[in-house]
């Protein structure tokens, strides 16, 4: 924000609707909504904050519960170009599979035993729901990019389930926990298998068809991978988010409207091995 030209308010109003609506906001309807008179300006804003969004010293995932872990591709079909041919990007994720057990209290606040009728105990019903999530732009899923994506985002020794590829091979030997299947394309053992990650992608490529109508370019789309992770990881407590990002931008460089357009700005979180300059 340091030598900026536009309004603090304006800052504020966008780092609070950028942060607390769930389907986030394009720079069209970001323009509209604070009165700017360019998109680019809305564009550069928006990217601004988004440099925002990684906390340098951020933990690892996979402390405390196991972690999904897979690939998948992000992007549009390419068409009049050749059967097969496209220009999505592949995109890795990781997710951990938090569990919890219902709370079962009757109207005074107190525990209700959980047993039937004929006093056997009933079996508790244990709930799973997605825990912090991370996701990285790769440029191919090579051992090297796979193995680099696990050491840099998920804890050793943490339990990692993944499918059967050989890109995943060296996990046990950096002392992982692996757990791998090999999933033959049956989807029915992907959605046992790993069903958070696989809701993480889906929900990730309907919000980028929604809100972007699926236009986000390849050298920014660490950047909206970063945003979508920000989110999600905030999503129990969104007010939180707005709190975040002001308190990461006072410490952030951001980037001007020339580097993002070169391909010279390095979005925070992105994989060292692609290069779109």
């Amino acid at each position: 924000m340091q030598d900026t030209r536009t309004p603090l308010s304006t800052w504020f109003w966008g780092a609070y609707l950028m942060t607390t609506q769930t389907p986030g906001i394009s720079s069209t309807q970001f323009q509209r909504q604070l009165g700017l008179s360019s998109r680019q300006t809305s564009f550069t804003l928006l990217h601004k904050l988004r440099s925002c969004m990684v906390r340098p010293d951020r933990d690892k995932i996979g402390t405390e519960w196991p972690v999904e872990i897979d690939e998948c591709y992000v992007g549009g079909v390419t068409r009049g170009e050749g059967s097969g041919v496209h220009h999505m990007s592949m995109v890795i994720g990781a997710v951990e599979v938090c569990t919890k057990k219902p709370q079962k209290d009757d109207a005074e606040g107190k525990k209700v035993k959980n047993t039937r009728k004929n006093g056997k105990p009933k079996a508790e019903k244990i709930e799973t729901y997605a825990g912090r999530l991370r996701l990285q732009v790769i440029p191919d899923h090579c051992m090297d990019i796979l193995t680099a994506f696990v050491k840099e985002n998920i804890a050793p020794k943490a339990t990692v389930l993944s499918d059967g590829w050989q890109g995943y091979n060296e996990l046990p030997d950096l002392g992982y926990k692996h757990k791998p299947l090999v999933l033959g394309g049956d989807s029915k053992k992907a959605d046992e298998h790993l069903p958070m990650i696989h809701r993480a992608f889906s929900n990730l490529k309907t919000w980028i068809l929604g809100t972007h109508h699926g236009r986000v370019e390849p050298q920014h789309l660490q950047a909206y991978l970063n945003e979508y992770v920000f989110r999600f990881n905030r999503r129990f407590h969104p007010m939180t988010g707005f709190n975040s990002i002001l308190g990461l931008a006072v410490k952030s460089v951001s980037p001007t409207y020339e580097e993002l357009y070169s391909g010279v700005w390095k979005h925070p979180g992105g994989c060292p091995n692609i290069d779109f300059s």
